[in-house]
Order: C-alpha cells, then structure tokens, then sequence
C-alpha cells in the first residue's frame, strides 16, 4: 500500500486530536467545535494545508523527472502545425482500448500516417503508436483477435 497509506493514517488520527485541543473540546475522536472556536478551528486545519503543500511542494515526487520529457521518434513527422516543440511537457502519451486493428492500420497506411505497432508479449495485444499534431503520442490498443 505504501507511505502514503500510513502518513494518511496519521493525519487522520493527528488532525481530530490537535482540533480538540485548540478548541477545548473533550471528544478527541468527534471534536465538538462551539461557534466561537470557529474561526480558530479554521485557522488550525488552513495550517495544516498549508504545511501539508509546503511539504509537497519540496518533497513531492514529479513523475516526468523520473521518466523524461516524450520526444517524438525519429522520423516521426508531426503533421499540421508550423510550431515545433521539443517535447509534450507534463503529457507522456494518452491510450485508447480500440477495435479493428487491421481496418484501423488500413486507414492510417491509406492516409499516409506514419506509426508504431507493436504486440504485448503477455497479452499478444496490438498497439499503435502515432503522434497527433501537437507531437502528443497516441497509443492505441487492440485485444488479441
């Protein structure tokens, strides 16, 4: 299940306890907060937003570092746009289930698409992949016939 699993176990445990404390509360499980204690219990949790981003903002893990920047493939022509980007930036690739994959690599042939097929050796699934205008890669997936 991993950390965060066990780091929302403590908030959850943690948050309820603090608020009972600041607002003089003696149900630690189901703080009751008087309308006073309001603002203050607002105060207390906004804090804890706000730690909780800061902690994100320095420690979280970017996924993108990890795998790179999508470069389209060599020889990969990005058809219908005059502005050339160097990558996708946050977006790797987006998939889509398909059917018809010999009707499906017919049309793209016919229409002088060029792409990337390639079987799942688990499965012996069929995948294209192919670049829409932007240069975001499209991968399409067809169950095994």
């Amino acid at each position: 299940m991993g950390s965060p699993y066990g780091f929302g176990g403590i908030g959850k445990t943690i948050g309820p306890l603090g608020l009972a404390l600041i607002v003089g509360s003696s149900n630690y499980l189901k703080p009751d907060v008087p309308l006073p204690q309001i603002p203050l219990a607002f105060l207390y949790l906004g804090c804890w937003f706000l730690m909780a981003g800061t902690v994100y903002y320095f420690f979280g893990i970017k996924t993108r570092s990890l795998m790179g920047t999508c470069k389209p493939r060599e020889g990969i022509v990005v058809r219908g746009t005059e502005k050339k980007y160097e990558d996708t930036g946050r977006l790797d690739h987006i998939a889509f289930a398909a059917t018809d994959v010999e009707g499906m690599r017919q049309r793209l042939q016919s229409r002088g698409v060029k792409f990337r097929e390639s079987i799942v050796p688990r499965t012996g699934d069929t995948q294209f992949f192919l670049y829409d205008p932007d240069g975001v890669c499209v991968e399409l997936n067809f169950p095994k016939s």
